[in-house]
């Protein structure tokens, strides 16, 4: 039937049946209270007077707006259209009594208009259609250019892809060069609306014309298959069952798309399993593919085409995207290597308080009671914090390499000095005790001989046996320990004593220098090379502050800046103070970094120590109000510090 008559059980459409069936109308009798609906065909609806007040302003206006037309029938004393019915919603009117002629004129009349008002609702829903569409496509543009996660940039092309052309399933294949071999497809990933359980077996195949995937990457054209089941019989390709077989599923319907970049090589394929007339309907039994499966239409491939286009410029982007990441975490590592290398002491710190921090930022991410409870941190802000800690010590590189590996507090030149000093003293008075023997016997022979040499000799063991303490006591006092204050006043007197070199002028036990280094009270630092040290903070913030850092990692520089201070304003080199001066990842950073200094088993001048005991101390300093108390707890109960190391 070409065309539809839609009649109120009031209306008797039998004079006129015979003449509607033979111009391919279909008669349809529609109850009062039911929709009236046009349908794909020019339809028309006779409205009897009887049955008018049951068919409301509304339900005429819908059915006219979607396409339909309306020939309304009055009564004897209604020549013309009454006030009550709205005259522009009636195609045709006609008026009692009336002929069977007249009546199926004002019917043509009204399917001319039903069929002019139907091909204008087909160009409003297409260009609605078509807007709709070019809307879906820009935001999926949008949303695959902001997606840098390669893996989920994946994901998120074959959904959209699906939900754009409907379907079922969607496969994505990526070229895979390897040095020295032929490029190859290799099945990346795939999505499944019907049987989401099926699990993911990543392989390759050939770039070549035998598989679908491998077709279409080498022509680099689409491909659309009605039936994957009954391909043409001068096909190339063929398809592989072994899946449908394994998991009970039928592939139908395929449109399999090559995704080429800027230069037109192609870096990947889409491939589109099973149109479906309703997106949500699930796939489940034979009759299930028969009812809902459709073929992939010239209009639905022009989407694919454009998605897949958009898709490979993403993954070309993303793949960029990194390239320049790695490129760049290697340059930060190289970096952080090369300033370590100064201080091989402090190997791997970094690393492992890079690692720790952000462990500890993923924990408070997680906690669901507390301070914290509402903070949480986002990828990139992640990705921030690790980069923060890897070059949280980069300010090494501007303090004097003597200084930063200091171990002890003499520098070696100036101990290897006090210790040529040391034998060279212990020489001259070997040298005067043999002297002083022979001269006693050029002079008196061996009369008395025996009791001077015992004498001298108890003077030598004397001398010899407060030599030897001098020495001792430098080295002792050259360790970063806690000096005793008996040691301190013993040095002040050795630095008073003094010797004759070969010259025979006199030369102090101890310079001023070594007395200054070795009262050090504690650790191996003087006060002016201790600033030295602290200065590497503000030189990390200085040197940091030059890069020009992407938005999302613009505040690397100012939390490394305050690793080092502490809430209750003692910290350096600042002296910032409260949570609203240091950020809560700087206040993270500190955490990792006083754990790691104090469990490092690489320090030359002080003994690693156990981690329950670094726990004890970091708390002391959380009860004295240096550290933040929320964190550090988060950091206990997720067990941070048991991490591994990395280097």
């Amino acid at each position: 039937m070409n065309y539809t008559l839609l009649y109120p059980p009031e209306f008797d459409v039998t004079p006129i049946l015979h003449a509607l069936e033979r111009e391919g109308v279909l008669a349809e009798q529609v109850d009062t209270r039911a929709a009236l609906v046009a349908n794909d065909v020019p339809t028309v609806f006779v409205l009897a007077p009887e049955c008018r007040s049951d068919f409301t302003g509304n339900r005429l206006r819908g059915f006219v707006d979607s396409g339909g037309a309306i020939v309304a029938i009055g009564t004897e004393a209604e020549a013309d259209i009454p006030p009550d019915l709205d005259e522009d919603l009636v195609a045709a009117y006609v008026s009692q009594p009336y002929g069977t002629r007249q009546l199926l004129l004002s019917l043509r009349t009204a399917y001319r208009e039903a069929a002019a008002r139907a091909d204008s609702v087909r160009a409003r829903q297409e260009a609605a259609m078509r807007t709709k569409e070019i809307a879906e496509l820009t935001e999926i543009g949008m949303a695959l250019s902001t997606e840098h996660d390669y893996e989920e940039l994946q994901g998120l092309i074959l959904s959209r892809a699906r939900e754009l052309t409907s379907s079922d399933a969607a496969s994505l294949y990526l070229v895979e060069k390897t040095e020295g071999q032929s490029p190859r497809l290799r099945f990346k990933l795939s999505q499944t609306y019907s049987r989401p359980d099926i699990p993911l077996v990543e392989f390759t195949i050939p770039i070549d014309k035998k598989s679908i995937a491998g077709y279409v990457a080498t022509t680099n054209e689409p491909l659309r298959i009605d039936d994957a089941y009954f391909l043409a019989p001068d096909a190339e390709y063929t398809i592989n069952r072994s899946f449908d077989k394994k998991y009970g599923y039928r592939t139908k319907s395929m449109l399999t798309i090559p995704m080429a970049d800027h230069n037109e090589e192609v870096i990947g394929v889409l491939q589109l399993i099973n149109r479906k007339r309703d997106f949500e309907a699930t796939l489940e039994t034979p009759q299930d593919f028969d009812a809902q499966v459709v073929p992939y239409s010239s209009r639905v491939e022009g989407l694919g085409k454009a998605l897949a286009g958009q898709a490979a410029v993403s993954i070309e982007n993303s793949l960029l995207y990194q390239e320049i990441e790695r490129l760049f975490e290697g340059f930060v590592r190289a970096s952080v290597h090369a300033i370590e290398q100064r201080d091989p002491t402090t190997f791997g710190h970094s690393g492992r308080v890079a690692d720790k921090t952000e462990a500890l930022a993923q924990a408070v991410d997680r906690v669901g009671s507390g301070p914290y409870r509402n903070v949480s941190f986002t990828r990139q802000e992640l990705r921030e914090i690790k980069y923060a800690g890897l070059l949280h010590d980069f300010g090494k590189v501007g303090v004097r390499e003597e200084v930063l590996v200091k171990a002890r507090k003499l520098y070696e030149h100036d101990l290897e000095a006090v210790k040529q000093r040391y034998a060279f003293v212990r020489r001259t008075l070997e040298r005067d005790f043999y002297r002083e023997r022979v001269e006693h016997l050029e002079a008196n022979g061996q009369d008395g001989y025996a009791a001077h040499v015992d004498l001298i000799s108890r003077r030598h063991d004397e001398k010899i046996r407060d030599l030897d303490h001098f020495m001792q006591l430098v080295l002792d006092s050259n360790q970063p320990t806690v000096l005793p204050e008996e040691s301190s006043e013993e040095l002040l007197q050795y630095a008073e004593k003094y010797f004759q070199d070969l010259a025979g002028d006199e030369q102090p036990y101890l310079t001023s220098d070594d007395v200054r280094f070795l009262r050090i009270p504690k650790g191996s630092l003087d006060e002016t090379e201790r600033l030295q040290i602290e200065s590497h903070v503000t030189h990390t913030y200085e040197f940091l502050r030059k890069i020009p850092w992407t938005k999302d990692m613009k505040a690397i520089p100012t939390i490394a800046w305050g690793h080092h201070e502490k809430l209750d304003g003692s910290g350096y080199p600042r002296k910032l103070k409260g949570e609203d001066e240091i950020p809560i990842q700087t206040r993270m950073m500190t955490i990792a970094d006083i754990y790691d200094a104090l469990t490092a088993a690489d320090r030359p001048y002080k003994k690693r120590l156990r981690p329950q005991h670094a726990l004890d101390i970091i708390s002391c300093e959380v009860n004295e109000g240096q550290i933040d108390g929320g964190l550090f707890e988060i950091f206990v109960e997720a067990e941070v510090f048991k991490r591994e190391d990395e280097a």
